[in-house]
């Protein structure tokens, strides 16, 4: 949250993706539900007007009822150039989950894992009605369509020793340095393999997490898991960037595919770039920085909105910059208003913005997540942060430098975890995620 374009979390089109994949309920043909609620309000006896004409339009709405929604429709390929759940749309759920190889388990080892469970995804992906893996037949999200699910793939440094493949150990996935607010957890940062799980439906994304979890079988155990979501799609009447969970309308200046200079930022060039530390294995891939961020909510929500604004440089109630417009209005870091600066010095927005920062840039597609009360007696609650770029050390690290020292946001927030993992390009028919790595 606090390494942002912007203000902090899911991408810009998120809103209009969103309402894409979730078509309000379908207007041809009548469901048996709304046709007994018809029924109620008008009286049964001046629904059948004639008996063979009410009991044709009832056995029509039995055989072809209208699905409540679209989301369970959602379909998003698992082979492409890229891996999918880096450019779509942030889902309503997801699983952050880390794993460790098992001692002894090798090279041959990784890749078998690592084909398992791209075949597994291929099934649960798959256009119309997903099928469940061979040897996982759980029922889970038996009924249910793929629901937008997404499952992306990343290894980090630990990995390329387990696996004998320092060699190939990628210079952009170098440590991230320590900044001077983290209260990072080690126990649940870092890891050998990183895993993003999004789906629409929390069963859909819950199955896909055990279908990974169990086919990991002895080769990996689980490190750290984190459960996120977002605003459910359609929940609003019309298309619009989402809110975290301190009430800010959050992702307005997030980098879209549209931009000119989008690829070069979030992904690594077709033909590999090892000037600036990216091997050619990684080509059309990207380096996932995941960070756990704690919103101290009770603090912020002491502050007034005046003051909450004035912290973030933008209006809660639609996301207008201070310095004026709609939420879509570029920030003039410039103007005075009653001649102070309009985005104050040390606001989240002027800070963060690229113009701040040499350009740098970095897609945020992020979860919120709530594990309750913390020891502390305050709502353990806060941000799944992932950021995406081609070369962490100039995305994320001098963004968050620069955040950690003068952020006034930084005041309620605390980074909890991290971790850097370096995400491969996508898989092509029968391949699997990272075979140009285990088998180059």
């Amino acid at each position: 949250m606090s390494t942002s374009n912007d203000t902090t979390d899911s991408t810009a089109s998120a809103g209009t993706a969103a309402s894409a994949g979730s078509a309000a309920p379908a207007a041809a043909g009548v469901t048996r539900r709304r046709l007994l609620g018809t029924a109620g309000a008008a009286g049964a006896a001046g629904l059948v007007a004639g008996g063979a004409a009410g009991s044709g339009i009832a056995v029509a709405a039995q055989d072809r009822p209208a699905p409540l929604t679209g989301i369970g429709t959602g379909h998003i390929p698992f082979e492409g150039a890229h891996q999918a759940g880096i450019v779509e749309p942030t889902q309503a759920r997801g699983h952050l989950v880390a794993f460790d190889l098992a001692a002894g388990a090798d090279r041959a080892a990784a890749a078998a894992l690592l084909r398992r469970w791209s075949d597994a995804v291929r099934a649960m992906t798959a256009a119309g009605h997903p099928s469940t893996p061979a040897g996982y037949d759980d029922q889970v999200a038996g009924d249910a369509g793929p629901s937008s699910l997404t499952v992306t793939f990343g290894f980090g440094r630990g990995f390329f020793t387990r696996t004998g493949l320092t060699a190939q150990l990628p210079a952009a996935l170098a440590p991230l340095p320590d900044f001077p607010s983290d209260a990072l957890d080690p126990r649940r940062s870092d890891g050998d393999l990183w895993v993003q799980i999004g789906a629409d439906d929390a069963l859909v994304a819950f199955h896909a997490l055990r279908v990974i979890q169990k086919a990991a079988r002895d080769a990996a155990g689980v490190r750290w898991q984190m459960n996120g979501f977002n605003r459910t799609p359609g929940a609003t009447p019309a298309p619009m960037t989402g809110r975290n969970l301190m009430g800010q309308i959050d992702g307005t200046n997030n980098p879209r595919p549209s931009q000119p200079d989008f690829a070069r930022k979030v992904f690594v060039p077709a033909s590999g770039a090892p000037s600036s530390g990216s091997p050619a294995w990684m080509a059309g891939g990207s380096y996932a920085v995941v960070r756990r961020i704690r919103m101290l909510l009770d603090s912020w929500d002491h502050l007034s909105v005046t003051a909450q604004e004035r912290v973030i440089g933008r209006r809660k109630s639609d996301g207008a910059p201070l310095s004026g417009g709609t939420e879509t209005t570029a920030v003039d870091l410039d103007a005075f208003v009653h001649g102070s600066l309009a985005i104050a010095g040390d606001a989240h927005i002027r800070v963060a913005a690229p113009a701040s920062n040499s350009g740098a840039t970095m897609l945020r597609r992020a979860f919120s997540y709530h594990d309750g009360i913390g020891e502390d007696g305050a709502p353990d609650a806060g941000l799944l942060f992932v950021a995406w770029q081609a070369d962490p050390m100039r995305g994320f690290v001098p963004v968050q430098r620069k955040l950690d020292g003068g952020d006034g946001l930084s005041r309620f927030l605390r980074h909890e975890a991290s971790g850097l993992f370096a995400v491969p390009g996508g898989a092509g028919p029968g391949e699997y995620v990272g075979q140009r790595l285990l088998e180059g």
